[in-house]
């Protein structure tokens, strides 16, 4: 008799230990666009112990441009991306799968490059701007700091496809196109190409979000757990990152294979953090969404009639928080 409790004791001990560790099993994976200045932000939530805090490991997966990201999502090859919700909008207006849960970045740390006999926005009616895919973050700052200036997007200029941040720059010093949009991070290499800074997005496109945490009803239907330890991990890191200047410019570098002197992750480091550009709690703010919807209607690229709400998740945001102890 006594070996038979000793039997059932061992029995429910296993199948404790075999809940406990499923219950820590929790994985996702998340995607990026390929790293450059402020990768330090983008991979802290999956450094130090913040997942392990957060009970998920993560696993970071980069690939070249928002459009991979988006079908790599859709395809389920990742659980979340993190990149401009413009072109999951009008995805999700086609019938698409999209959650967008949070947005650690609802500032825009982009500038539009020019070289220096282009005095001003309207100078560059006529001429050739570098973007990258339409409705990407590129083509679609580019068209507002055009109309910002009075100029009509649709007909006042060329759009190059140029590639990345990197390539669009190159392009522009070369003299392929008159003005590049990318991020502020290159502005010290602008500057030896004999560039400047034209405008910057925080100064004609204050309500425009730069990226957020895009996912799927379908991978939340099952994943759900993940996703709220994920998020959680997020707060975290980001959190850890904006107190860590040193840090964040270090991981930046070495995720970028970068020199230690390289002047690009502390440039977007101190103007993210100075114009408050990074939300560690992955706020959703309604109206930043109707206004991205807005740009991208009068790019013919969206209805002006999708409501953005049906996109938003804030469910998971709320419940990460929680778990993170931030409001």
């Amino acid at each position: 008799m006594a070996s038979v409790s000793r039997f059932a004791v061992g029995l429910i001990s296993l199948a404790l230990a075999a809940q406990a560790s499923f219950a820590q099993e929790l994985t996702w994976k998340h995607g990026t666009v390929a790293p450059k200045g402020d990768a330090g932000f983008l991979y802290m939530g999956a450094e130090h112990d913040f997942q392990k805090q957060a009970g998920v490991t993560i696993t970071m997966v980069s690939l070249k441009g928002d459009a991979l990201l988006t079908k790599a999502l859709l395809a389920g090859e990742i659980d979340s991306y993190e990149g401009n919700p413009g072109g999951p909008m009008i995805a999700a207006a086609k019938g698409a799968d999209i959650k967008i849960l949070g947005c650690p970045w609802p500032g825009l740390p982009y500038a539009l490059y020019t070289k220096d006999d282009v005095k001003s926005v309207k100078d560059l009616k006529g001429k050739a701007i570098a973007v990258s895919d339409p409705g990407a973050l590129p083509d679609l700052f580019a068209r507002a700091a055009l109309r910002s200036a009075g100029l009509d997007p649709n007909k006042d200029v060329q759009y190059v496809r140029s590639g990345s941040d990197a390539d669009r720059v190159k392009a522009l010093a070369v003299g392929v196109v008159a003005a590049a949009p990318s991020s502020i991070e290159f502005a010290p290499k602008a500057k030896e190409l004999g560039l400047k800074m034209l405008v910057q997005a925080k100064d004609v496109t204050p309500e425009y979000v730069r990226s957020c945490i895009i996912t799927t009803s379908k991978v939340l239907s099952t994943k759900r757990a993940a996703a709220v330890a994920f998020m959680a991990a997020q707060m975290k890191g980001l959190s850890y990152a904006l107190a860590h200047e040193d840090e964040t410019i270090a991981l930046s570098n070495k995720i970028t294979s970068a020199k230690a002197d390289d002047p690009g992750a502390k440039e977007i480091f101190r103007e993210a953090k100075n114009a408050h550009m990074v939300d560690a709690t992955l706020g959703l703010d309604p109206k930043k969404f109707i206004y991205l919807r807005d740009l991208l209607a009068d790019g013919g690229l969206l209805s002006r009639t999708f409501d953005p709400s049906t996109v938003l998740d804030p469910s998971v945001r709320a419940e990460a928080a929680k778990k993170a102890g931030v409001k």
